[in-house]
């Protein structure tokens, strides 16, 4: 089994959060707590303004930072399909993760102490289903699957003017973005 990973279309994303509010559901996140969360970023004068929107979990990094910088391996990557996963009960709420994450997608859960983070919905994957986001997306923005099948149906873009270069941790997503995404000179502004 290869490598897991996302496909997400900007271009047919209405921002509707529905992926975000699956993930919150089926993990049982409080408020204030997201392990998916969907950003817009918007910008431009009048008449040439534009905006899109951006959907993320975690990227199921090659070279997840969260995994080398945990020292209790609470956060490790699952050999069978390189899903970056958690151990909570190893997990001491040091932070380390959330702090080696570029994409700022471990968060802290302030009640338990501790980190919670996507684990691409591990336990539906080994059961043949998608994860949560994927099935809930009403325009079929998100698709997961063996990362190498979707760069071959979809490209290989995954370095955004908003992230993080990618060869920092090379994440297991490809995305169909928008030029003003594409293009390190646009400047937008980020709301949530």
């Amino acid at each position: 089994m290869g490598q897991k990973g996302f496909y997400y279309n900007s271009q047919v994303c209405t921002g509707c959060k529905a992926c975000q509010i699956a993930c919150k559901d089926k993990n049982d996140l409080d408020v204030g707590v997201l392990f998916r969360k969907v950003y817009a970023f918007e910008g431009g004068t009048f008449p040439d303004v534009w905006g899109y929107y951006l959907s993320l979990g975690c990227n199921h990094c090659k070279d997840p930072k969260c995994v080398k910088n945990c020292p209790t391996g609470a956060i490790y990557k699952r050999e069978k399909d390189g899903l970056v996963v958690q151990d909570h009960e190893k997990c001491i709420g040091c932070k380390m993760c959330v702090w080696s994450c570029p994409y700022e997608r471990p968060q802290y859960i302030e009640k338990e102490g501790k980190v919670g983070k996507c684990n691409g919905c591990a336990d539906l994957v080994d059961k043949g289903q998608n994860p949560a986001c994927v099935d809930a997306c009403p325009m079929r923005a998100i698709e997961f699957g063996d990362i190498d099948e979707l760069r071959k149906k979809h490209g290989n873009l995954c370095d955004l003017n908003v992230l993080p270069d990618s060869s920092i941790t090379h994440p297991s997503i490809t995305i169909n973005a928008k030029e003003e995404a594409k293009n390190k000179n646009v400047v937008g502004t980020k709301s949530y």
